[in-house]
């Protein structure tokens, strides 16, 4: 059964760990991702992004295929299904599809409007006992098409929207979506130790967590992260996987065109992507 993200999180922020956000594109990332939260023992929280909705069929399919891996695999630790980087009607569609958990990024809207917006969805939320996360300060890179370079959100403004009731604040510390390029500056602990200061209790979320140094990411989950988003890493885990594959001429061999196939050593590059993350992040034996 699908869980919401509060206490799941609450719980790693406290206990100075955080859980994985792992997002998924298909059935090999979803099965990869549950099999190996269940034998870590660790909570995890599946990250689901619009263009990666439609690309899957729309929410529902993904709650009806989630739900069902759930319960064929046996899965008991807390899993929670959460829509990434959502938009104000987005939110509203996978609250409807059965989601546990969804993002609203209003990041892009001036502060008042973000705040008006997340107050209605915090209502929404706490009535069907759902989590939400909202953002403040864009979080640079790509994500589904809009670029960013990676700002650094306003403390007082973390605080306004802290204050509303959400359940997780993700909050640009410097932070991108995708490969960082080599000239990067590296996270701005200050600007997080002062959101950390004003938001208390909150769960931090740190997106782009795909080329972040481990001593960076540590740093960031004593300072109060206690979600972080992994999504490019497991790409291209999963592509240089199924290339190796491909270039060894194993689909020549034999049935080795199976589809089947074909997906099992990426997909086997997914889980040790997801093991060691969750091995970074300190959740291992926390669910």
């Amino acid at each position: 059964m699908l869980v919401s993200a509060k206490e799941m999180l609450t719980k790693a922020k406290a206990g100075k760990y955080a859980v994985g956000q792992f997002n998924i594109n298909n059935l090999e990332w979803t099965k990869a991702i549950l099999l190996t939260a269940q034998e870590m023992n660790s909570p995890v929280i599946l990250g689901v992004s619009e263009g990666a909705g439609k690309y899957m069929c729309g929410y529902t399919t993904i709650v009806g295929m989630v739900n069902g891996m759930i319960k064929e695999l046996n899965i008991t630790v807390p899993v929670a299904l959460h829509l990434d980087h959502g938009s104000y009607e987005g939110c509203y569609k996978c609250i409807e599809a059965g989601f546990s958990s969804v993002m609203f990024d209003g990041s892009h809207y001036p502060i008042d409007e973000n705040v008006a917006k997340t107050s209605e969805l915090v209502k929404v939320c706490a009535e069907k006992g759902l989590s939400l996360e909202a953002e403040v300060g864009a979080i640079g890179g790509e994500e589904d098409g809009v670029v960013g370079t990676g700002e650094c959100a306003d403390p007082a403004e973390c605080k306004m929207i802290a204050d509303l009731g959400v359940t997780m604040l993700a909050a640009g510390i410097g932070n991108i979506h995708g490969k960082y390029p080599a000239n990067w500056q590296g996270l701005s602990f200050d600007t997080l130790d002062a959101i950390q200061q004003k938001t208390g209790d909150m769960p931090l979320v740190l997106h782009g967590g795909t080329g972040i140094p481990e001593d960076m990411i540590k740093k960031a989950i004593s300072l109060g992260v206690a979600k972080i988003n992994v999504n490019t890493e497991c790409q291209l885990a999963f592509a240089a996987a199924t290339r190796k594959y491909i270039e060894d001429g194993k689909d020549l061999q034999g049935k080795g065109f199976d589809p089947r196939k074909v997906l099992a050593p990426g997909f086997e590059a997914i889980k040790a992507t997801v093991k060691e993350k969750m091995e970074l992040f300190g959740s291992v034996g926390k669910a």
